[in-house]
């Protein structure tokens, strides 16, 4: 039996159970010796269960996975706010919390293209900049009732 075969039976045996922790482990170690074509079967066979999917995902996609989130990091301002304005790259979550994290670290001319930027976005995104700002201002305690929605009487 190969170790194809072997994680394909497991899948149709843990297909309507929960996976036993020991022959899940035994099944993530084989997949890192099956080709790229046995992993993309496996990926998109029926028999496997979501957890299996995404360990089959991190196999076939090592040494992409990092890279994203590293380029997104290293990118310049003015060009990571370019690509959050067009909106096709499918990085967007990643680029948004990426430009909230140099917004509290930077006071300087990042913190005003940023913030321009997120007034010419989602609503969201103007709220948090508008919070950020409140923040800064009148200082933040969170055992406010102005901040739990409630009104002063």
């Amino acid at each position: 039996m190969t170790d194809f075969e072997f994680i394909l039976g497991q899948c149709k045996k843990y297909h309507f159970t929960t996976w036993d922790d020991y022959a899940l482990d035994e099944c993530v170690k084989k997949l890192s010796l099956l080709t790229r074509e046995e992993l993309v079967r496996l990926y998109r066979n029926k028999w496997v269960s979501e957890d299996m999917r995404k360990e089959i995902f991190r196999v076939l996609f090592a040494d992409k996975i990092g890279k994203r989130e590293e380029r997104i990091k290293t990118m310049p301002t003015e060009e990571l706010i370019q690509e959050f304005k067009k909106k096709v790259t499918g990085n967007i979550s990643l680029i948004r919390k990426e430009m909230r994290e140099r917004y509290k670290a930077n006071k300087g001319y990042d913190r005003s293209l940023i913030t321009a930027a997120f007034n010419a976005s989602l609503k969201s995104d103007q709220q948090w900049v508008k919070w950020q700002i409140r923040k800064e201002r009148y200082g933040y305690s969170g055992n406010n009732n102005y901040s739990k929605g409630t009104t002063w009487k």
